[in-house]
Order: structure tokens, then sequence, then C-alpha cells
């Protein structure tokens, strides 16, 4: 069964691989066969391979990255986790604040994350009580 702990080491490396656009670490903390869909209107981005060619293209834009997780929320085999991220697209300031939903193997490998966020030109902190 997943532990709190487990998903919090977890969403701790991913938003470490998310602040230095690390495409290989985050690709590590998926299942060969996973699903990761960043956008749900759009198609996921299947296997390791995937997940590595999305991140790849997506943090080249981005600079001074600041990634916050909230405490997960894990049932069996399933978590969700906030987060609330600062950073510069293109050299402009954006906020990224979001929901994963996440389901993990037995070994603790992610194989399928959907994302639901909301994009906010400027920097913006998290309300009283995010994350909690």
């Amino acid at each position: 069964m997943l532990t709190h702990d487990q998903v919090a080491e977890w969403a701790d490396a991913y938003r470490r691989a998310w602040e230095t656009a690390d495409a290989g670490a985050v690709s590590g903390l998926f299942s060969e066969s996973s699903s990761y869909r960043s956008n749900i209107y759009e198609e996921p981005y299947m296997n390791r391979a995937g997940v590595r060619e999305y991140w790849s293209s997506v943090t080249a834009a981005q600079t001074d990255v600041d990634v916050r997780t909230g405490e997960p929320v894990v049932m069996e085999q399933k978590a969700t986790v906030e987060f609330w991220t600062t950073m510069s697209v293109d050299g402009q300031p954006v906020t990224l604040a979001g929901c994963l939903l996440l389901r993990f193997d037995e070994s603790g490998l992610c194989t399928d994350l959907r994302e639901y966020w909301n994009f906010e030109g400027g920097t913006h902190h998290p309300p009283t009580g995010w994350g909690v």
C-alpha cells in the first residue's frame, strides 16, 4: 500500500526536477508504461520517453522556477498533490497553480498523471491554508 511519505518523497523529487529542468530525473519517476496528461483536453504523453520529451520542451522557456507542493492525500495506490509554481516564461513572470492526480505501481513509480492547473500572469502567493 502506498504511504503518505512515499508520495511526499515522490513530489519532492518532482519539484527538484522541475526547478532544475531535469527531464531525465522527472522521467525516472514514471513507469515505462506510464501516461502523463499535462492538459486534460490533449492526448497524454506515453511512457518514460514521452514524459522526457514533454519535459524537455516545456521547461525550455522556463527560468527562475520555484515550486511548492502541498501535503499529499493518499488512498490505496492513488494520490493528489497540489502545486504552486512561480517562474518566468520567455522572460515574463507567471504563476501556475494546480493539482496532480496520480496513480502508482507497487514499486512507487507513477503510472498515470493528470494535471489540472490555472496559469496567471505575474507573481502570486498562495492563499492562507493552501497545501494543507
